[in-house]
């Protein structure tokens, strides 16, 4: 379902989602499969550049690339669209909401909380952004075929059938954009970034609180980044970091409640 043509020219309300790392977009198929039939035939699926979609030779896979990268892709829509970003993808979408807004009818991000100045990095983040140790981890993850790329998917909490989808589209290319995206991001850019939190209220916005995800910050600290950005909060409790795939059809509800009070 991940549609990457004929963006522009679209009447209608459009409802697209971006994934993050280190997954493609069949992370969404089955919340979307949850939606209403015209909710379904509205969503557009964005995969960002290495990660379910190819990565140019030129593309230097830095946070502000993917940022610049989503700007261009929703400039292509007649009408503003509603953005749903889970991970990384969260963080892009934050940023168009802060720097773009007329791009936007709503956004979703369950990733507000990297912009506290408290935020850090969950352990794995960390390595990726250690020279050497990122490399070798890396290779590690995307070493072997497809199935034992999914097992380790599946280790991290997706299931299958989507962890096997996902690893279809792992590969050196993922690899290379991860280590480039995190080490782009170190704690001080982020800071720097989330002084301009306040500006995402020119759009409604949505947070997503699962409150087992444990690498995205305290669900405090997430509800007090919410809170600057003048967002909704929807708790989500029991469940983790793949709250889509946890939980489809309460996640789905969560996001046609809030579109629909749009």
């Amino acid at each position: 379902m991940d549609v990457r043509v004929d963006r522009c020219c679209h009447p209608t309300m459009t409802f697209v989602f971006v994934n993050g790392v280190p997954v493609t977009s069949a992370v969404w198929t089955p919340l979307i499969n949850e939606l209403s039939a015209s909710q379904r035939r509205d969503t557009v699926l964005l995969s960002p550049p290495g990660f379910g979609a190819p990565l140019p030779p030129d593309f230097g896979a830095t946070f502000t690339d993917y940022r610049d990268w989503l700007i261009d892709e929703l400039s292509r829509f007649e009408a503003p669209v509603d953005v749903v970003g889970h991970d990384f993808g969260g963080g892009y979408a934050l940023e168009v909401a802060m720097t773009r807004p007329d791009l936007l009818r709503s956004w979703a991000s369950d990733t507000i909380g990297g912009y506290e100045p408290d935020f850090v990095w969950h352990e794995i983040a960390r390595l990726w952004q250690t020279p050497g140790e990122g490399e070798r981890h890396i290779e590690w993850i995307f070493s072997g075929d497809v199935e034992e790329r999914a097992a380790r998917m599946v280790d991290w909490g997706i299931p299958e059938p989507t962890a096997g989808e996902v690893a279809l589209g792992q590969g050196p290319q993922m690899g290379r954009a991860i280590l480039a995206l995190y080490r782009s991001a170190p704690p001080a850019v982020l800071i720097e970034r989330g002084r301009d939190l306040p500006a995402a209220a020119a759009r409604p916005g949505l947070v997503p609180i699962a409150t087992e995800d444990h690498t995205v910050g305290s669900t405090a600290l997430r509800r007090r980044a919410a809170r600057r950005a003048s967002a909704r909060t929807a708790e989500l409790d029991g469940l983790g970091h793949w709250w889509m795939l946890q939980d489809p059809a309460r996640t789905a509800r969560m996001l046609s409640d809030f579109w629909s009070t749009l």
